[in-house]
C-alpha cells in the first residue's frame, strides 16, 4: 500500500486553494464583466448573450451625458456630498477618535459603545424624522440635507476605526514632544497626525465610498433633477419613449461611477490594507 507523497499533497492543497481563489473573483467580477459588456452594445443589441459586444459602440455612454439625461451635473452633486462628507467626518472623528484614545475620564467606554451603536440603527429609520425637520427648516433640495444625515453612520465608523488606531501609538511620543516645548494640541498636529495617516486614509477612502454609493438619503432629500446624485440618476434613468426600461444607458452609468471606485481601490490598496491592519499590532 503506497502513500502521497508531502509535496504532492501541498501541491493538491495550494492547487485547491488557487481554484477556490479564483471561483471567489469571478463571482465577484461577473456581475461588473456583463455590466461593462452591455454598456459597449448598441442600444438595438442589449439583449443579446454573446460574452462580447460585436460591434462594440459608445452609443449607451453618449446617451448618457447627452442633455436630456444631465448625468455630468448628478456625478458633480456626488463628489460634492462624498467630498464634504469625508472631509467633515475626518475633522470631527479624528477628534473625537483622538479625545476617546488618550483622555480618561469617567464613562469612556460607555461614550463608545454609544457611538458604536448608533452606527447599528437601520438608515431608513432616520428617513420620516428627518424628511419633517429639513422641510420646515427649509433645507431639501439641498446638499447639506444629504450630506448632514450622511454624517450620521460615516462618524461611527471613522470613530470607531481611529480610535483603535490612535490606542496602539506609544503616549510616550506625546510627553516626550511637550518636554521640548511642544503644547498638546502642537504634538497631535505635528507628531500624531502624521504617524496616524495610514488610518486616517484608510478611514477617508471608506467613508467616501459609503457616501458616494449612498442612495435612500439622497432619493427621499431631493425631488430636483439638478440636485439629485449619480445613484439616484441612474434609478431615474427613462427610455427613449418614456416607458421602456433603459438597459444600456444604466450600464454605461454604473460603469462610470464604478470604474473610478474600482481604480482607487487599487491604486492605494497598500495603504488601504495597512490603516487596517495597523491598529492590530502593538
Amino acid at each position: 500500500m503506497t502513500t502521497a507523497a508531502p509535496g504532492s499533497m501541498t501541491n493538491v492543497r495550494k492547487a485547491g486553494a488557487f481554484l477556490g481563489m479564483a471561483i471567489i473573483v469571478a463571482y465577484c467580477l461577473a456581475p461588473f464583466y456583463w455590466m461593462a459588456v452591455s454598456a459597449f452594445r448598441r442600444p438595438s443589441d442589449q439583449f443579446q448573450n454573446t460574452m462580447l459586444p460585436d460591434p462594440i459602440s459608445i452609443a449607451n455612454f453618449r446617451a448618457v451625458f447627452g442633455p436630456e439625461v444631465g448625468f455630468g451635473r448628478s456625478l458633480l452633486n456626488s463628489v460634492v456630498v462624498a467630498g464634504t462628507t469625508t472631509v467633515a467626518t475626518l475633522i470631527f472623528g479624528t477628534f473625537a477618535a483622538y479625545s476617546l484614545a488618550r483622555l480618561q475620564f469617567r464613562g469612556a467606554r460607555m461614550v463608545a459603545a454609544v457611538i458604536i451603536a448608533t452606527s447599528m440603527f437601520p438608515g431608513i429609520s432616520l428617513i420620516v424624522p428627518l424628511l419633517k425637520l429639513f422641510t420646515d427648516i427649509g433645507w431639501i433640495n439641498t446638499y447639506q440635507a444629504m450630506i448632514v444625515p450622511s454624517l450620521s453612520f460615516a462618524l461611527p465608523l471613522a470613530v470607531w476605526n481611529l480610535t483603535a488606531f490612535f490606542r496602539q501609538l506609544p503616549v510616550e511620543l506625546e510627553q516626550a514632544a511637550m518636554v521640548d516645548g511642544c503644547t498638546r494640541g502642537q504634538a497631535f498636529r505635528k507628531i500624531i497626525i502624521p504617524l496616524a495617516a495610514p488610518g486616517v486614509f484608510t478611514t477617508a477612502i471608506i467613508t467616501f465610498i459609503a457616501a458616494w454609493n449612498e442612495f435612500i438619503i439622497a432619493l427621499s432629500m431631493v425631488n430636483r433633477k439638478e440636485m439629485q446624485t449619480a445613484t439616484v440618476a441612474i434609478s431615474r434613468f427613462t427610455g427613449a419613449y418614456g416607458f421602456d426600461q433603459p438597459f444600456g444607458t444604466q450600464m454605461a452609468a454604473g460603469v462610470i461611477v464604478t470604474v473610478p471606485l474600482v481604480i482607487m481601490v487599487l491604486i492605494f490598496q497598500r495603504r488601504i490594507i495597512a490603516g487596517l491592519t495597523a491598529g492590530g499590532v502593538k
